[in-house]
């Protein structure tokens, strides 16, 4: 397989393992006490299993809120 045939194989295994990272972290934070929760309106992301599904669906936005959220937690 050529160099371009891989790269949407790297891309999408760079998102699984990023996903991955974000479920595991956020579920250590939680059973540390120190839950990572974004709210913004009606929307509430604060179990670890709603963590990972909104990385996975749009890694580009909520990657970053993770990350900022974490910090603050």
């Amino acid at each position: 397989m050529s160099g371009a045939g891989l790269t949407p194989l790297l891309v999408l295994g760079l998102g699984a393992a990023v996903d991955l990272w974000v479920y595991n972290d956020a579920k250590r934070q939680a059973a540390l006490e120190r839950p990572v929760v974004f709210r913004a309106g009606s929307l509430v992301v604060a179990t670890p299993a709603a963590w990972a599904v909104a990385c996975l669906l749009l890694w580009v936005v909520f990657l970053p809120l993770y990350a900022a959220s974490r910090r603050t937690s």
